[in-house]
């Protein structure tokens, strides 16, 4: 008999323990140190709230080619795999998948902000329409 698959919400509590998730002051200062903000969020999500300046908007469905150091689709910024890479979602949630991707692709400084843009915000910190 297999064992019962464990569900989304324990798969990402499980997952987050495999590298260090960034407060959004912590976002900001790797930012200021030249890792890369990548916004995932959906085009509805980013008219309504707004933007973070400096970010680069990916959306979700094309993260790993975009990202990938090898890869022919990769953007302009996606120079190594040591790059630092913080994905931003929403809420901290859709992230922490996107960032393990990453992992997966060799990107070891990739990691996830936690509470997303939502916390990005409530911290204070920039945004832009």
């Amino acid at each position: 008999m297999s064992a019962a698959p464990e569900g989304v919400d324990a798969l990402v509590d499980r997952l987050r323990t495999t590298y260090a998730r960034v407060s959004p002051e912590q976002a900001y200062a790797a930012s200021r140190e030249g890792s890369l903000l990548v916004d995932i969020r959906y085009q509805a999500l980013r008219e309504r709230d707004g933007l973070i300046p400096g970010a680069l908007v990916v959306e979700r469905n094309e993260l790993e080619w975009r990202l990938d150091p090898q890869g022919s689709h990769r953007l302009p910024e996606a120079t190594s795999h040591d790059i630092g890479v913080v994905v931003i979602c929403n809420e901290g949630y859709a992230s922490t998948l996107a960032a393990v991707s990453l992992h997966a692709l060799g990107l070891h400084r990739a990691t996830d902000l936690t509470g997303g843009f939502q916390a990005w915000r409530s911290a204070g910190l920039p945004t832009a329409v």
